[in-house]
């Protein structure tokens, strides 16, 4: 059977089940040929199938990531999709494949960070995941903890704890100011208790 025809919209359902199978036989066989044919559905004139494509492809990238990485600049094209689905999908994308080729993503820093500063909560949190990962390679870990000290600026206050928890391993004595400083100007943002007291743990670990 065709990869498109085991999509969930052709099988007429509404839940992702399909679309998990999907990735999960594509993964166990690592089948090349059905991630050429996920790739190219990105793209389809149905929007019901692009929605599906981009949920197989970051299912895969969650299992195997080196399968769907050569295609990491087709990914990152999806960011300028007016298609929010698809905007915050191919974000979940990179963040999987972020380890596997950092300098593709480094590159495309500026259109990450611009995607994340107007998208929805998902599309940030996985723009955080992508800087935190670059944070893991030397030569990029100067720049994305800037980036993150951004981030860290204007986040939802709901996800600020998450974010620092996140950072808290890159955090060096050449930046530890600037992150103290950063979380403490938030604190009065941060309404839950329970999120509260994480953020202020952050801060004290950081010190």
């Amino acid at each position: 059977m065709a990869v498109i025809d085991q999509l969930a919209s052709s099988l007429k359902r509404r839940d992702e089940v399909p679309n998990q199978e999907l990735a999960q036989l594509i993964a166990d066989k690592d089948d090349k040929k059905g991630v050429q044919e996920i790739v190219a559905l990105l793209t389809h004139k149905s929007k019901d199938i692009q929605n599906d494509a981009i949920k197989v492809l970051y299912e895969i990238g969650e299992r195997k990531p080196a399968m769907i990485a050569g295609y990491a600049k087709d990914i990152i094209a999806l960011l300028d999709s007016k298609n929010n689905r698809m905007q915050w999908g191919a974000m979940t994308t990179l963040s999987a494949i972020a380890a596997e080729v950092p300098d593709v993503l480094y590159k495309a820093l500026p259109k990450i960070v611009a995607t994340s500063d107007v998208g929805t909560v998902i599309t940030k949190d996985h723009c955080m995941k992508i800087l935190v990962s670059l944070c893991s390679v030397k030569k990029y870990a100067g720049d994305a903890f800037a980036l993150i000290i951004e981030q860290l600026m204007h986040a939802p206050s709901n996800q600020l704890p998450t974010y620092a928890e996140h950072s808290l391993p890159f955090v060096t004595v050449d930046n530890k100011a600037v992150f103290v400083r950063t979380l403490t100007g938030r604190l009065d943002d941060v309404e839950s208790e329970t999120k509260l007291k994480r953020l202020e743990k952050v801060i004290a670990k950081a010190k």
